[in-house]
């Protein structure tokens, strides 16, 4: 199939910026009941820059999408890499490419897999690692993985948030310190698994990023310059500020001995609850005002932890927003 059945790399005119998408949809091609028109007409709703067509095993949908694009969608070539013991998305590889999946833990073939996809440019992600069903828990080491879907939309559609994305949250959040400490830590990535009507975008992931083309995306997820969100409803600022020094999410800020000026300011989320984490496991948390709106500060320093990051919940406990973090040095 010629370059130009594929849908383009970059949407011309959208340059740095957050965009929000879902990296793990899946239509008719696979095992979804949506068609690619459809799904993109359901990203566009759910206020989504970005998708990625990743159905179990195939690049059958690769061809299918570019006539759904348009010049406000991007659709970033992928896979849902369905093995024996464990899936995992191949994000951003070539058009009709497909990654083998014939395999298990025991196989020791994983790594040899992941290496193709990251000669592509493409980028490896554990999907939803603690899935309630055969093979869909993820048994290989995250090692050699770029990053970690610690919130799957799939099994919980109705209320976006459940057990099992609650033991992925903290699987990734006790490997965190030590991840930090020993130079290379994996962001957390949150997506839909949509295989059904009104699933799409819950949740999603957004990313600061160069501009709105595959490579940028790719490389704000790479680098943990992005937080999850519910649904476009909710909004989310993180930045950590010492002396004329600041950073945000997913960059480093050199503290020293200034204690640092934590700062979330957060939209969508009535009578909702900010707290802040860190190596020590939760350490602050505030109180969110009925109409959603608000900023929550807070202070830290090295000697309290290498790094601190944000999760804002629902009064019931359901995630509405999760950062990833800002490292202190």
């Amino acid at each position: 199939m010629p370059e130009s059945e594929f849908p383009p790399t970059r949407v011309a005119g959208r340059g740095r910026g957050w965009y929000r998408g879902d990296c793990h949809v899946h239509s008719v091609h696979s095992d979804g009941s949506l068609t690619p028109e459809q799904l993109a007409a359901g990203a566009r709703a759910a206020g989504l820059d970005f998708l990625a067509t990743t159905e179990h095993n195939t690049s059958g949908a690769h061809g299918a999408w570019n006539r759904h694009v348009g010049d406000d969608l991007l659709v970033i070539l992928g896979e849902e890499v369905t093995t024996r013991t464990g899936h995992w998305l191949a994000l951003g590889i070539g058009p009709g490419q497909v990654v083998d999946w014939r395999y298990g833990l025991r196989d020791d073939r994983v790594g040899r897999h992941l290496d193709e996809v990251h000669r592509a440019g493409g980028l490896c992600v554990a999907a939803h690692p603690h899935a309630p069903y055969a093979s869909g828990t993820f048994m290989y080491p995250y090692q050699g993985f770029d990053a970690v879907e610690v919130w799957n939309g799939q099994w919980s559609s109705d209320v976006p948030w459940n057990a099992d994305n609650e033991a992925a949250l903290a699987e990734w959040g006790r490997g965190l310190a030590a991840d930090i400490h020993q130079g290379h830590w994996r962001p957390a990535m949150g997506n839909s698994d949509t295989h059904l009507a009104d699933q799409i975008g819950i949740p999603h992931t957004v990313v600061l990023a160069e501009e709105l083309g595959t490579d940028a995306i790719l490389a704000g997820i790479r680098t943990g310059r992005s937080w999850i969100a519910e649904s476009a409803a909710v909004d989310l600022s993180f930045t950590v500020s010492a002396g004329d020094r600041s950073a945000g999410v997913g960059e480093r800020l050199r503290v020293g001995d200034v204690p640092a000026e934590v700062r979330v300011d957060v939209r969508g989320v009535p009578s909702g609850t900010v707290s802040f984490h860190t190596e020590r496991g939760r350490a602050h948390h505030a109180s969110l005002p009925g109409s959603g709106s608000g900023a929550v500060e807070w202070r830290i320093g090295t000697e309290e932890s290498a790094f601190v990051r944000v999760e804002v919940r629902h009064p019931d406990g359901r995630m509405a927003a999760l950062s990833n973090p800002v490292v202190l040095t």
